[in-house]
Order: C-alpha cells, then structure tokens, then sequence
C-alpha cells in the first residue's frame, strides 16, 4: 500500500468526475463535429453547383473544395487563443466558447444567398463562415481530450480520452445521415434549391445541448491545483513552445495523419460524384461509404483505447499510420472501377479499423506529452498546424489529379501514403507515456512506473470502475 500511496503523489487530487467528463466530451465532440463536417460533405456535393459561376467544372470544384480548407487555415489562429484561454481560464469555459462559435456560424452557412443572388458576396460570405468554424474548433478537441484525460484515472486515460474521437465520428454520422434521406428523397433541383439548408439550421441543436451539458461538469482536479498554488501562466503559449517545442513538432507530424479522413470524405466524394471525373456514383449511395466506416469507427475505438492503456500509444499509431497509408491505394482503385461493393469494403477497412490506430490514440497521447499548465495550447496549436497542412490537400490532389487524369489511384495514394509515412517516423521518436503519472506528464525525464506495478493499478481502476 506505501507504494500506492507513493505513486498516488503524482496524480491530482480532488473530485473526478471521469463519467461526466467523458459524457460531455462525447456528446459536445459529436454535436460540435456534426457542423463541421455537414460543411465538409456539402463542400464536396452542394457548394460547387451554387455558390460560383457556372463554367469550367475544374474550377468550381477546386473552389469550393478551397473553402472547405480555409476553415484548416482558421484553425491555428484559433488555437493560439482558445489554448491560451483553455490553460489560463479552465477546460470547461474553453469548451463552452467553442460551442457557441461554431453553432452560430454553422447556422448562418445555412441561410446565404447563392452565387445566381448576390454574385461574389456570396463565395465571400461562405469563406468568412468558415474561418470562424475553424477558429471555434480548433479549441474542440485539446480541450475536451483535456478535461477527460484530467478526471480519468491513471491506467485508463486513454480509454476514456478515446471518447472524444468516438464523438467526433458520430458527428460525421449524424452529418451524413442528415443529408441521406434528403439527397434521397428529394428530387435534385429542390435539395440543391433549399435542402441542403436544413442540416445547417438544425445547428440550432448544437448551441442548447451543448450549453446544458457542458455546463453542469467541474473544472478538472489538474487545473484546480495549478490555479490554488498560482502556477497558471500567463503566457502558456510562449511556454509551450520554449519548453515542449520538440513535442509540438511531433504532435505536427502525427496530425499529418488526417490525410486519411481528407481522402476518404473530401477527395474521394469529389472523385466519385463530381460529374468531370466520369465515375457516376449517386450522391445518396456514396453517402454511405463514410456513414459506414464511422459506424465501425465508433464500435472499435474503445478497444482500441483500451489496447493502448495496456501497451502503450506509440505502437498503435505507427501500425495504424502505415497501414491505413497503403489502404488508400486500394479504395481510390475501388472509385477508379466503379466498384461500389469494394469502395465500402476498402472504406471499412482504412477509415472504420486501421486509422484507429492513430485517431482513438492521439487523444490521450498528444495532451500526454505537455504538462497541465501548457497541455490545452500545446497540443492545440501543434495538432491545428498539422491538420492545416492536410485541409489544402483535396485542393491540391484536384489539381495534380483533375478530371481526365489517368493513374489517380496510384498519385494521390502515393502521396497520401508519404505523408503516413511522416506520422509514423515522428511517433517512432516520441517518448512513451502510458506509464507516466499525470502531474509527471510533460517532462522529459519522469520516470515510468514499473510495469507491473502499472497493471496492478490499471485492475484497480477497472475494478473500481466496475463496482
């Protein structure tokens, strides 16, 4: 018991709300990514049709798809500020500021005039909607992957921070299954007239739930002794990057990784449905590739969480980076052949298994690697940085893949698997840290607690969890 109570030491004290937490990082995650990516999915579908001239198919397609990442070039904008509030105001605030932001500019998207309208105001409106997207979200994940990592117990963090990630992808279902029975059901010239409004207005939703959720969690344990002994810093930004610069840049890395979700719902929904490139897939039916996927997605990211309290983060992630990189190659060859049947399987495969490998894990592991006075900036601003990079890619693949292009399986799968290649080689070199005690978390030179002593614990906690 002495050295229990010793390891104890390194773990905050006071209340943990670990159900709560998670709970409303969950559901404020699902509500909050639910905006973000009807965006996204009408990007690919709606918004080249509507909001530019009509002419050049190439053009409007790489136009719109530019929109979609200039919410990416928000972003780290965004995490400079909401880190800094995150890690010098609390978790909890920080989340409620994301919300609110990014209900209203959702339901705003929702009733702009078109290009046939108001001409250029209109493109210029959707582009100025969507930086401030960008800017509220960035804040989303540190600081829920935050607070949920603070109230888990130690042994099970990343399990319960991997529900930040499952919420992210039910708000990719809820997404898509909004727009599936309109694209459905509509006929095409009332959906693209009106109905694809809808989504962007039921984000109403979003602002109420996510207020009386996030509203009734406490501050974390972590923040509440920072804040008692004074040590909040002032400047948690310039912290962060004097003292943890190197695990910004491994954190901008990893995050390279969302090439995968990028190919997969961005790229690969132009590719099979924009008319230029001549594969034909329906709207409603290619819908369901993404759907899918996240509905494995969201049944294996628990075990997958669960995996890495027991062996750690980095390995996971390195498999699940190369892996998924060389799956691409094969569902961009699925949408090439027309095969319906084989884009679902690859889809299922790719985005709904192997990338969990790294998208369940980097919840826990990128907060993991700064302390509690740094965690929200550092692993914003990095991550932000990183997916910044990625979100100019659909742009970028259209360009050197346009419609006409022969071989764009094997470009754009090559390229995507570099970048995988990028994640892997960064989370080689990091530090472990699933044996760190949370107060140790950030320094370089903590001392993992011995294994088996760490599994002891670890059945503790699940026990206690149990009981």
């Amino acid at each position: 018991m002495a050295t229990t109570a010793s390891s104890m030491e390194h773990e905050p004290h006071g209340t943990h709300q670990t159900r709560k937490a998670t709970a409303s990082g969950w559901i404020g995650s699902a509500l909050e990514y639910y905006d973000f990516f009807i965006y996204a999915t009408a990007a690919s579908l709606v918004f080249p049709q509507i909001f530019f001239p009509k002419g050049d198919p190439t053009v409007a397609i790489v136009a719109s798809l530019a929109t979609y990442g200039v919410g990416y070039v928000a972003r780290p904008i965004g995490a400079f500020f909401l880190g800094h509030w995150g890690d010098t105001h609390g978790r909890k605030t920080v989340l409620l500021v994301c919300m609110f932001l990014m209900g209203f500019s959702t339901m705003a998207v929702g009733i702009l005039p078109t290009y046939q309208q108001v001409g250029w105001l209109a493109p210029l409106l959707l582009v100025v909607l969507r930086l401030i997207q960008g800017f509220a979200v960035a804040g989303e994940i540190s600081g829920a992957s935050s607070m949920i990592l603070e109230h888990a117990p130690f042994g099970r963090r990343a399990f319960f921070a991997s529900f930040t990630l499952q919420g992210v992808q039910a708000g990719q279902i809820l997404a898509a299954a909004v727009f599936l029975p309109l694209a459905h059901y509509m006929s095409p010239e009332s959906f693209m007239s009106w109905g694809w409004r809808v989504p962007f207005l039921l984000s109403v939703v979003v602002i109420i739930a996510g207020y009386i959720i996030r509203s009734k969690v406490d501050e974390t344990p972590a923040f509440a002794e920072e804040s008692q002994h004074q040590e909040v810093p002032k400047a948690p930004v310039v912290q962060a990057i004097r003292d943890n610069w190197a695990d910004m840049l491994r954190v901008i890395c990893m995050a390279l990784m969302n090439v995968i979700p990028v190919v997969t719902t961005i790229f690969g929904a132009a590719y099979a449905v924009q008319p230029g490139y001549k594969i034909g897939f329906h709207t409603d039916v290619y819908l369901w590739i993404p759907v899918v996927g996240n509905i494995v997605a969201v049944l294996v990211i628990p075990f997958v969480g669960n995996l890495a309290d027991k062996i750690g983060r980095r390995p996971l992630i390195i498999v699940g980076a190369l892996v998924s990189g060389l799956l691409s190659f094969g569902y961009l060859y699925a949408i090439s052949i027309q095969s319906v049947t084989l884009a679902f399987a690859m889809s299922l495969l790719m985005w709904g298994v192997v990338y969990q490998g790294y998208n369940a894990i980097f919840p826990s592991f990128y907060p993991e690697m700064f302390p509690t006075r740094t965690r929200v900036s550092g692993m914003a601003i990095s991550q932000n940085l990183g997916t910044l990079v990625t979100a100019l890619l659909p742009a970028l693949f259209v360009t050197v893949a346009p419609p006409g292009a022969t071989n764009i399986p094997m470009t754009i799968g090559a390229i995507t698997f570099g970048i995988t290649c990028i994640s892997a080689i960064a989370a080689w070199t990091a530090r472990e840290t699933y044996r760190i005690h949370l107060n140790d978390l950030g320094n370089p030179n903590a001392v993992p607690v011995p294994k088996a002593e760490y599994d002891r614990m670890r059945e503790q906690s699940v026990a206690a969890a149990a009981a």
